[in-house]
């Protein structure tokens, strides 16, 4: 099979598709394996780690004509939706479910498309941890830096002092991005509260944090009581292929303190304020009813040498499957690979991606 990745062009994006190490184990299989010129420098790796490997350094027009495989990071930008082809396969993370305008060009290309993001394995979403262990990680420290008074926040030090409180942390969901997000919020020294709608969950991280974080219930009365006192929210629900559900309303967002800080991370899936919309690493914040919103929704993407390594990991045995097997006969042996299956042949056929309400 001809595989191929591409550079990202996505503002400040600098992951990239596959690793060196990666493209030789394709090489090793016996596959034909292209890699866009400049493709990897923002994580480290040049042209020459690349054709050591084994590839063929080509220019975008020739990679996006040539390879039946694209293996990217980020969605297709609409500059790029002319060079994908009928019948070619995508996998990349996607998040469709808020982006109606490239469900409806991958439809019309005729393009089947893989995602990342709804590849299920044993109830866990293997493809996206890795990255939600890194935004996790970001989050309370992006968030901390935000509450500088200069930068508009409480002014309130995270880690606090001697005789002084310090910052609170209100942790939304207890997934793999919440329960990373408390760890880096404990460990620097806030108070650190996590919702969540799971019972199960919060027994678990009650455990794991030794009783030394608080955990609640998450429902309307208590997310209200905790935005009041809340200096760094983070976002941090996630709906398998569909859209986030939108927990803080205007009313509560009126209620947060001024200057405190949303991180929202679940902002690729449209995001869990009722103000949040996508931000760049180059224009990070915004400020919604007194309160400075972040909603980089490539947040992984500032650390991207250890995001390309860590995604690479996790996506080339799935990669391999496709390549060895080849589309029908993967999806046929792999539930997992039938999972991350959304559009296939000018149809939708992600059941959630098709209960998604347009935005």
């Amino acid at each position: 099979m001809i595989i191929g990745t591409a550079r990202e062009i996505k503002n400040q994006e600098y992951r990239v598709g596959l690793t060196p190490a990666g493209v030789s184990e394709l090489v090793r299989d016996g596959h034909q394996v292209l890699v866009e010129q400049q493709a990897g420098l923002g994580s480290g790796f040049s042209d020459d780690d690349y054709r050591q490997a084994g590839a063929w350094l080509v220019e975008r027009s020739a990679l996006f004509a040539e390879v039946e495989l694209l293996v990217k990071v980020k969605e297709p930008l609409p500059s790029e939706y002319e060079l994908l082809r009928p019948g070619q396969q995508l996998f990349t993370y996607l998040h469709l479910a808020p982006n109606p305008e490239l469900t409806a060009a991958l439809v019309s290309r005729k393009v089947t498309a893989l995602a990342y993001e709804t590849l299920e394995k044993d109830g866990s979403t293997p493809l996206l941890q890795p990255m939600s262990v890194i935004a996790g990680r970001m989050a309370p420290l992006v968030g901390s830096y935000w509450l500088q008074r200069p930068k508009g926040g409480t002014g309130l030090l995270p880690c606090g002092m001697p005789g002084v409180l310090p910052a609170r942390l209100l942790v939304i969901g207890a997934g793999v991005v919440g329960r990373n997000a408390a760890r880096v919020g404990y460990g620097i020294g806030m108070e650190t509260i996590v919702l969540n709608r799971s019972v199960n969950r919060l027994q678990k991280l009650d455990v794991e944090f030794n009783g030394n974080i608080r955990t609640r219930l998450l429902n309307r009365a208590v997310l209200l009581e905790e935005l009041r006192q809340a200096d760094l929210v983070v976002g941090a629900l996630y709906a398998t292929g569909g859209r986030t559900p939108v927990v803080i309303d205007r009313e509560q967002l009126q209620q947060m303190r001024p200057g405190a800080v949303i991180v929202d991370v679940a902002i690729d899936q449209g995001g869990c304020s009722v103000a949040s919309r996508p931000t760049t690493h180059d224009d990070p914040t915004f400020v919604a009813d007194g309160v400075i919103h972040y909603c980089v929704a490539n947040m992984p993407g500032a650390f991207p040498r250890t995001a390309t390594q860590s995604l690479t990991n996790a996506t080339l045995p799935y990669i391999r499957q496709l390549a060895k097997q080849g589309l029908d006969a993967a999806l046929q042996a792999s539930a997992e690979l039938s999972s991350a299956l959304n559009i296939r042949n000018g149809q939708v056929v992600h059941p959630a991606l098709g209960a998604a309400p347009a935005s």
